[in-house]
């Protein structure tokens, strides 16, 4: 099949478009804003960007508390969801007020961060503590602005939960990082094989 996205005219019962774009890491946001209150929230439109420097990105449909958070601080933390808690994950995006504490919610540890003002979830075994570098709204061909707003953040420090540390790598098998698929489907990252790159002739 062949479709055009000016029309989106698939004909399937539901856009597959985000279920090609797949796995996706999914940027679990730790975030608090000028008044104090702590926000957590999953992004499915999130990843790493570039290496030299650390950067990366998440992708919020509409100017949510997480973009509102960041817009005020210029900080924020992405925690590692891993298969023990997707369901914490699942919980903490529900869409409540703001200054509602998803930490709370999902019943986890709001820990703060060494080198910024933001929480970030103490269960996690991995996170990034970020500072915004760019918030930006993504256009089309037409030159009209995304409905997403950007946000990229430089990674200015790193925390590792040392127990997923095998023969000094990050041991996926026993991290189990889940991802996003299409729809409502996810996935876990466990099933790990190496492949090196070939060599030139």
């Amino acid at each position: 099949m062949f479709y055009s996205t000016d029309t989106n005219a698939h004909g399937l019962a539901h856009d597959p478009f985000k279920a090609i774009v797949a796995p996706r890491p999914i940027g679990w946001i730790g975030s608090k804003g000028r008044d104090g209150s702590l926000n957590l929230s999953p992004y499915s439109f999130f990843n790493a960007i570039s290496d030299r420097p650390k950067l990366v990105m998440f992708s919020s449909a509409g100017r949510k508390d997480s973009v509102r958070n960041v817009e005020e601080t210029g900080v924020f933390t992405t925690n590692l969801v891993s298969r023990n808690l997707v369901d914490k994950m699942n919980h903490s995006s529900i869409a409540a007020p703001y200054g509602v504490n998803e930490f709370d919610l999902a019943g986890l540890t709001a820990a703060p961060a060494k080198l910024i003002d933001a929480p970030y979830v103490g269960e996690a075994f991995a996170v990034l503590e970020c500072r915004v570098t760019d918030i930006l709204q993504p256009k089309g061909l037409d030159g009209q602005a995304s409905e997403n707003i950007m946000v990229i953040g430089q990674v200015v420090g790193i925390h590792i939960d040392e127990t997923i540390i095998r023969e000094g790598r990050l041991d996926m098998a026993l991290a189990r990082p889940v991802a996003r698929m299409g729809y409502m489907d996810y996935s876990e990252g466990s099933d790990v094989f190496e492949m090196m790159r070939p060599k030139a002739p």
